[in-house]
């Protein structure tokens, strides 16, 4: 699978490790809120306050299919690292998608680091109004077993540097590629 998909809450790291990891391997960067914001025309907080969350989540999963699979051609795309929207596992066929079309890393972060993180954001619309902690820990009780049903690998945000995550993907990544050359591939790569 050539689209590796980032997925965990909302203040995980998606964004900041997804850049910093399609560099490492050469790869584009594709947030999905970024493209549907182009799309819609406006940002998220503004969409979810005029259209509401079922709206929204409509509009991101017609975005997940097509960033993961080319619609037209019913090819894969290939060589894009994708940083996914925080709720994008909430719907059984966004996880599907996601588990089919890509490798996907979830960066595990406990409630009280991602409060430390977003304290001062105000532009996450499932955040705003007050309690922020409290709606984190509710979220991660929610969307952590989706989180994992969707993930073929898991990684903790807690301690590891942007560098040391970046690193460990890296490294589980091109394990998982060389676990996929059989001996048949490997006998016919080899010269004679």
């Amino acid at each position: 699978m050539s689209v590796i998909a980032i997925v965990g809450m909302p203040g995980s790291g998606k964004t900041t490790v997804g850049r910093h990891l399609a560099r490492r391997l050469g790869r584009q960067f594709v947030d999905s809120d970024h493209e549907l914001e182009r799309e819609l025309g406006c940002t998220v907080k503004q969409y979810f306050e005029v259209h509401g969350e079922a709206s929204f989540r409509d509009a991101e999963s017609a975005v997940l299919a097509r960033l993961c699979v080319d619609a037209d051609k019913g090819e894969k795309v290939s060589g894009i690292v994708l940083a996914t929207g925080g709720g994008a596992v909430l719907r059984p066929e966004n996880r599907a998608c996601l588990r089919a079309q890509a490798w996907v890393v979830y960066l595990r972060s406990s409630p009280v680091e991602l409060a430390k993180r977003l304290r001062y954001d105000k532009t996450r619309p499932l955040l705003q109004g007050g309690h922020a902690g409290e709606r984190l820990q509710n979220l991660f009780e929610q969307r952590d077993h989706l989180y994992q049903e969707a993930a073929h690998f898991s990684v903790d945000t807690g301690r590891p540097s942007v560098h040391m995550l970046v690193n460990t993907i890296a490294m589980q990544h091109e394990m998982r590629d060389l676990a996929t050359v059989t001996p048949a591939t490997q006998r016919s790569q080899s010269p004679p």
